[in-house]
């Protein structure tokens, strides 16, 4: 009798189990973490979250036909959040590297920029190798992957460290620094502005995928391959109904696919 009672308990346990995964694959509300401060990928307007990475999360969750609450997240403790379980994915413009994806998983690419220099319209930089940057001040946002390629590279180059690429962007604008280092996108959009009218690319775009993998991805845990997936289905349906390209549009004056 004990027997029976020690098979029944197990096949009840299995059961659990099964329906738990079933469950998990349902997906039906995703918690999604962007930075918030990454403009005109993520920002707030009018009090609300916005841009590029905001409107693709949207447009992927309508297509999940997935109840989506996205939070903003500072960038230093996205992975760490997405790993303890304080969101369920990022859609950050992080770049896929092998770094990254020995913590997590990633989807497919979503979109793929390069990163450049941007200095004052008066500045005579013009050639950004490590060699013809020793000495030089560059500016960038602190724990990204422009970061870790300038301290891996430059070993000449006073690289200063900042909290966001607007931080940065300022105290190139102000004479603080001499270049800064960031997205090309991101730099390109700033740049448009009043504030950005001062500067100006400087070399050319910066392309390695040990930093700066294949391009951007959505963060997902390694324990959640179906959710994963679904991201990977919904990317793939976005940009074959026009989806992606309208959004794309809405943001830059050219394709970042």
């Amino acid at each position: 009798m004990s027997v029976l009672k020690t098979v029944v308990a197990g096949i009840i346990v299995v059961a659990g189990l099964s329906s738990q995964a079933v469950m998990a694959k349902e997906w039906k509300e995703i918690r999604i973490a962007t930075e918030g401060t990454y403009k005109p990928f993520s920002y707030i307007a009018d009090g609300k979250l916005t841009g590029f990475d905001v409107d693709i999360a949207n447009a992927l969750c309508e297509k999940m036909q997935a109840k989506c609450t996205i939070v903003s997240q500072e960038w230093d403790g996205m992975i760490p959040g997405l790993m303890s379980g304080k969101y369920d994915a990022t859609v950050a413009s992080m770049s896929i590297t092998p770094e990254r994806q020995k913590k997590i998983d990633f989807t497919d690419k979503y979109y793929a920029t390069p990163a450049r220099f941007i200095a004052v319209k008066e500045s005579e930089i013009k050639e950004t190798t490590p060699e013809s940057l020793k000495g030089i001040t560059v500016g960038v946002q602190g724990s990204t992957s422009q970061a870790s390629y300038l301290e891996d590279n430059f070993k000449g180059t006073e690289v200063k460290m900042y909290k966001t690429v607007d931080d940065a962007n300022m105290d190139l604008a102000n004479g603080r620094i001499d270049l800064v280092f960031s997205d090309a996108a991101i730099l390109a959009d700033w740049m448009k502005s009043a504030d950005g009218a001062c500067c100006k690319f400087v070399g050319g775009d910066v392309r390695d995928e040990k930093y700066f993998g294949v391009g951007k991805g959505i963060g997902v845990r390694k324990s959640d391959p179906d959710l994963r997936d679904r991201f990977n289905a919904a990317i793939k349906a976005i940009i074959a109904d026009g989806t992606y390209d309208r959004i794309n549009k809405k943001y830059f004056d050219f394709s970042i696919q």
